[in-house]
C-alpha cells in the first residue's frame, strides 16, 4: 500500500512540475510575442535596434531554458530575422543566418509547432535574403516551405499573407490576390491584437497595389 501511495505521489509531483514548466514557457513566449510586435511595428531607428537587441538576449535565455521545445526556437528565429530586416545591409546577414539556424532547429523538433510557424518564417527568410554568392536565399525553397505551412494552417493570417506577398513579388498577381483575401478574412487572434492590427494594414496596402496592377 505504501509503495502505491509513493508512486501516486511521485506521479502527482511530476505532473505538477511539467504543468509549471508549460505555464512558464507560455508566459515567456507571450513576452517575446508582445515585445516583438512592439519593436517591429511601433519603434523606429535606434529605439527599434535597442529593443531587438534586448529581445534577442531574452530569446536566447528562453531557448537555453527550453532547448527541446520548438516554440522557443521559432520565436528566437523570428526575432533575429526581423532584426536583420530592421538592421539592413550586409551586416544583417549574420542575423539572418542565425535565424535560419534557429528555425531549422525548431523544424527538427516539431514542424507543426505554433501551426507551422517555423515553415512560414523560414520560407519568408529564403525569399527575402539575397541568393548566392551573397546569401542563402532561394525562391524555390521559399515557395516549398510556404506551401507546406499553408497545409498545416490553411486559414491562418500569416501563411496566407506571406504566400500572397511571395506571389506578388513573382508577379502572379491574380493568385496573390486570392491568398491575400484569405489572409484578410482570417480570424482575429485574441492573444495577438497588435500583430493582427498591423498585419491587416500590410494586407490592405499590398491589395491596393495589386488592384492598380490588375486594372492596367
Amino acid at each position: 500500500m505504501k509503495s502505491i501511495t509513493q508512486a501516486l505521489l511521485t506521479t502527482l509531483l511530476l505532473s505538477c512540475s511539467l504543468t509549471g514548466q508549460a505555464n512558464t514557457l507560455a508566459q515567456d513566449i507571450t513576452g517575446l510575442q508582445h515585445g516583438w510586435a512592439k519593436a517591429n511595428y511601433q519603434l523606429n531607428d535606434d529605439a527599434q535596434i535597442e529593443a531587438f537587441e534586448q529581445l534577442i538576449m531574452q530569446a536566447e535565455q528562453v531557448t537555453k531554458n527550453y532547448a527541446n521545445t520548438a516554440d522557443s526556437w521559432i520565436w528566437s528565429g523570428i526575432i533575429k530575422s526581423s532584426f536583420a530586416g530592421a538592421k539592413g545591409g550586409l551586416g544583417a546577414l549574420s542575423y539572418a543566418k542565425a535565424s535560419k539556424k534557429d528555425l531549422e532547429k525548431a523544424l527538427s523538433l516539431n514542424e507543426n509547432a505554433l501551426k507551422g510557424s517555423a515553415l512560414t518564417s523560414l520560407g519568408v527568410l529564403f525569399h527575402k535574403v539575397p541568393g548566392w554568392p551573397i546569401g542563402f536565399g532561394s525562391d524555390k525553397k521559399a515557395e516549398k516551405l510556404l506551401i507546406k505551412a499553408l497545409k498545416i494552417n490553411p486559414d491562418g493570417i500569416d501563411p496566407n499573407y506571406f504566400y500572397g506577398e511571395y506571389l506578388y513579388d513573382e508577379r502572379d498577381y491574380k493568385k496573390a490576390r486570392q491568398y491575400l483575401l484569405l489572409a484578410q478574412q482570417a480570424k482575429a487572434r485574441p492573444d495577438r491584437p497588435l500583430a493582427d492590427e498591423y498585419r491587416q494594414k500590410e494586407i490592405a496596402k499590398i491589395l491596393a497595389k495589386l488592384d492598380k496592377r490588375l486594372k492596367k
